[in-house]
């Protein structure tokens, strides 16, 4: 494909996701598509010669799309968001083109400092601890903390955890391997990254400890410091505890002021994971979602979920980003380079598992520029405050009740009916196209998840969207009438 060729070709590509994102709206938000059914539609062999980029485009359109669910729908509902702005998909564009492996420094100096500046920026944009910035704290090599771009959280998580292992044995582990005594700590409603984290940094899942939730459904200190007391009298040790600031199935935000202070008395890693929920300090008015974070060894939230960033891009900071690099660096003689001898620069790969990484700081200086730090404040209040009037209509309806506290922007609710109700609303909701929700479950009981954050989503998809439940309701409870 020719310079030429790739702009004519390019701009067909940039119509047809601006004309994509006119007409999502109209698009069933949940595929139909059947197990196996997208694949029996594709070739069984690849293409011996290049094919007519027409011919790709028509198949995007005729194969590809029925087997899409569409995140980016302002119908959609579910799981939480992983909205995305045209800047971002402009940034990321950029990133393609310009194909860096920013793996250290030298591979391309831009591709690090921007990183560097703009984690930077997130730090004073959401109100952070100064400790988990990288600014004023001179050779690189040195102390202090600072952030990285990371894919997920699932991935800080993991880092922190391993990080959290390795001082918790004076880096001893990584030569001669856990000896099965650490203990990891997080709560029963936590993500189940952290569970997975535990099983891949070797640790085991015995040895992750599920801590009861309060009923809110945050995490007890109360029941944390007896757990962690009895492990230590048992001969155990002690070493990490992830605290979440936004639970997936509700929202819940764990008091990591109390749990900090748990974690400095026995020197104990304190990881925050505020995935979705991070975004909310934006405004200031909603920082109190992050009390005693200044106590925490580690921090991460996702711009890829409620910042206007497609996906992939997680933010994690650290206070003390020696221990990170010391457990994670390894130095083979082809990385070796003036630069990184030099002890002046961050090279990024010794901050997370993959050595490769790919130019994601271009798509999130794009929407910060873009939006400005009040535009972005604006969208996200739009977000929490159509939240709340979601929950409003649901005190309202006697068939309806709120199953946990709606602190931002998700709402936990279910029918008065029962579980069997509750599924068959889900079910005739997604099956009909008009929105996606999702479900899980409180108190033993299933409830239904709203999940308002979509770029998109204005008060009219939430108020078809609350229509559309109680339509459904209706039908799903025939005999029971009107409350």
């Amino acid at each position: 494909m020719t310079p030429d060729e790739f702009r004519r070709r390019g701009r067909e590509v940039v119509d047809w996701i601006a004309d994509y994102y006119e007409r999502v709206e109209s698009l069933p938000v949940l595929s139909r598509a059947k197990p196996g059914e997208i694949r029996a539609s594709l070739p069984k062999s690849a293409p011996q010669d290049g094919e007519p980029f027409d011919a790709m485009l028509q198949d995007v359109e005729k194969l590809i799309l029925p087997g899409i669910t569409h995140w980016q729908s302002p119908n959609f509902f579910a799981y939480f968001p992983s909205n995305n702005s045209f800047p971002s998909i402009l940034g990321d564009l950029l990133s393609s083109g310009l194909g860096v492996q920013g793996m250290l420094w030298a591979t391309s100096p831009a591709c690090t400092e921007l990183e560097t500046h703009v984690l930077d920026w997130l730090v004073e944009m959401l109100g952070l601890p100064e400790k988990f910035s990288s600014r004023g704290t001179g050779v690189a090599s040195r102390g202090a903390g600072g952030g990285v771009i990371q894919d997920t959280a699932s991935s800080s998580s993991l880092c922190a955890l391993l990080a959290a292992r390795e001082r918790a044995t004076n880096y001893a582990s990584n030569e001669n391997g856990c000896d099965g005594k650490l203990v990891a700590y997080t709560s029963s409603q936590a993500h189940s990254s952290i569970e997975k984290a535990a099983k891949i940094a070797g640790l085991g899942r015995a040895k992750m400890r599920l801590i009861e939730v309060d009923a809110k459904f945050a995490m007890r200190a109360d029941a944390l410091a007896a757990q962690i007391e009895r492990d230590v009298k048992a001969g155990l040790v002690p070493c990490f505890v992830c605290a979440t600031v936004g639970t997936t199935s509700s929202n819940a935000i764990d008091p990591v002021r109390e749990i900090a202070k748990i974690c400095r008395e026995r020197n104990i890693w304190l990881h925050v994971d505020a995935a979705m929920s991070g975004t909310a300090a934006l405004i200031p008015e909603f920082r109190w979602i992050h009390d005693g974070v200044e106590l925490a060894d580690s921090y991460c939230f996702n711009p890829h979920k409620w910042m206007f960033t497609n996906f992939d891009c997680d933010c994690f900071y650290v206070a003390d980003r020696a221990a990170l690099i010391k457990t994670l660096s390894v130095l083979p003689e082809y990385l070796r380079n003036k630069a990184t001898e030099s002890g002046a620069v961050f090279d990024y790969r010794d901050w997370h598992i993959p050595l490769g990484r790919r130019f994601r700081a271009l798509k999130l200086w794009f929407v910060i520029r873009h939006y400005g730090v009040n535009g972005l404040r604006y969208h996200v209040k739009r977000h929490i405050e159509l939240a709340q009037r979601f929950a409003s209509w649901v005190k309202e309806d006697a068939n309806f009740e709120l199953a946990a506290p709606v602190p931002l922007n998700l709402v936990c609710f279910r029918h008065r009916g029962g579980d069997a109700v509750n599924q068959a609303i889900m079910d005739r909701l997604n099956q009909s196209g008009d929105l996606y929700l999702t479900h899980t479950r409180l108190n033993d009981r299933l409830t239904l998840r709203m999940s308002i954050g979509q770029t998109q989503t204005e008060l009219r998809h939430v108020e078809r969207a609350w229509q559309r439940i109680k339509e459904e309701s209706a039908a799903s409870t025939p005999s029971m009438g009107s409350v």
